[in-house]
């Protein structure tokens, strides 16, 4: 089993309360973003286009802990950027297991094998590869030759330590089933504890526009994949109802709050891929944010999302609803033959709105007024004292 039986009891526990006080939106994982600055510059990646001022800026150890405490997810993501380049992440790691969090610390690992010392195995923390495939595959995802040989390095080293380590594979347009397959069977291999597995999403910002897949190819894609696995025990840290969604056997809508986001833009809106406005709290997040004008089918930016920042936490909550549907699905693994389910319409979905820039204006004005030196002190002028009659005498 990928996910620990202890984890999956407590998120189990914890969803299940949200149903039975009738909570109608709740998240399931806080993504915490402390840094956007990175290491590697992939071409599909949107997280990394912004001034170097705004690069250089991080979340304090303190806002990382008061982000978890205004959220209360049990599952807590750690990702950027590149968050090992953050100088107080293992501050920020040792503070958010000491509550009991389950942290998923997400790295390209290449400096994971320096900084691992900073860091100990603990039943509620794991380290999240990036690998976009084998070597070739992933080391054209990142642009840079060499990373997959370092970051199976570090993985191997990682669990030698007695650290538990899953891989994060985003497949683009062109991914080749067989090899992807063949993938999945060589990190099994490994030793990996589980594989987090996704479609890109289409950044705006991203360098590379034409390698994201649509939903149809998405599902064809997964299909493809599944039916190559059959019988491999592939482990997977995902709900097996959202792998069926991949495949096609879902009609889920995006649960956006599921997984919020906090960045050094604040609280965004409306969700981990798509930064369309910024909230000051959780609670602002929540109540301000107009959520059904997201999502595949009500706005254009999302027309072909399949991610598991908006999906992972529907399947789960149809979990709780439906247990004998996950249970079917979890035995006998996602369906691969019959006809794919109804696909959302589009038809009545609103134009994108881009935003982007507005967003880093304020952010860069809001830095350059910190920097400003404070005006020195206004001193008025005294006249001098009247002479005395006595004086004058």
């Amino acid at each position: 089993m990928a996910v620990p039986i202890m984890q999956a009891v407590r998120v189990g526990a914890y969803v299940v309360k949200q149903h039975v006080t009738r909570r109608k939106r709740y998240p399931l994982v806080l993504m915490l973003e402390p840094l956007f600055r990175c290491n590697l510059a992939c071409a599909g990646c949107g997280k990394i286009d912004y001034p170097a001022q705004i690069l250089n800026q991080r979340m304090t150890l303190q806002e990382c802990l008061d982000a978890d405490t205004e959220a209360g997810a049990p599952v807590i993501a750690v990702a950027g950027g590149e968050p090992l380049l953050h100088k107080e992440m293992p501050d920020i790691i040792r503070g958010l297991i000491a509550r009991k969090k389950y942290v998923y610390l997400c790295t390209n690992a290449l400096l994971l094998e320096k900084k691992m010392d900073d860091y100990e195995p603990n039943p509620f923390f794991s380290w999240d590869v990036h690998l976009d495939g084998d070597p070739a595959m992933h080391d054209a995802s990142v642009c840079q030759d060499g990373v997959y040989e370092r970051a199976v390095a570090a993985i191997k080293k990682a669990k030698a330590r007695g650290f538990r380590v899953s891989i994060n594979c985003t497949l683009f347009d062109g991914a080749d089933p067989k090899r992807v397959a063949a993938f999945f069977d060589e990190v099994m291999a490994m030793g990996v504890d589980g594989i987090m597995t996704a479609p890109g999403y289409a950044y705006e910002r991203a360098p590379d526009q034409e390698h994201f897949l649509n939903r149809h190819k998405t599902k064809q894609l997964f299909r493809d994949i599944f039916r190559l696995g059959k019988g491999k025990k592939w482990r997977f840290t995902q709900s097996p109802l959202f792998l069926n969604f991949l495949a096609g056997n879902e009609q889920y809508h995006c649960t956006p709050w599921g997984k919020p986001l906090r960045n050094v833009f604040g609280w965004q809106r409306p969700c981990y891929l798509l930064g369309e406005g910024y909230a000051k709290s959780f609670e602002e997040l929540m109540a301000d944010t107009d959520w059904d004008a997201y999502g595949t089918g009500n706005y254009e930016k999302c027309a072909d999302c399949m991610v598991h920042s908006g999906y992972e936490s529907t399947a789960v909550m149809d979990a709780v609803r439906r247990p004998w549907h996950i249970a079917k699905v979890a035995l006998f693994g996602p369906e691969t033959e019959k006809p794919m389910a109804p696909e959302i319409s589009l038809a009545n979905q609103r134009p994108a709105e881009y935003v982007f820039t507005q967003h880093v204006d304020a952010k860069m004005a809001e830095l350059a007024a910190r920097k400003k030196p404070a005006a020195p002190p206004r001193v008025s002028k005294v006249a001098a004292p009247a002479e005395t009659a006595d004086a004058a005498d």
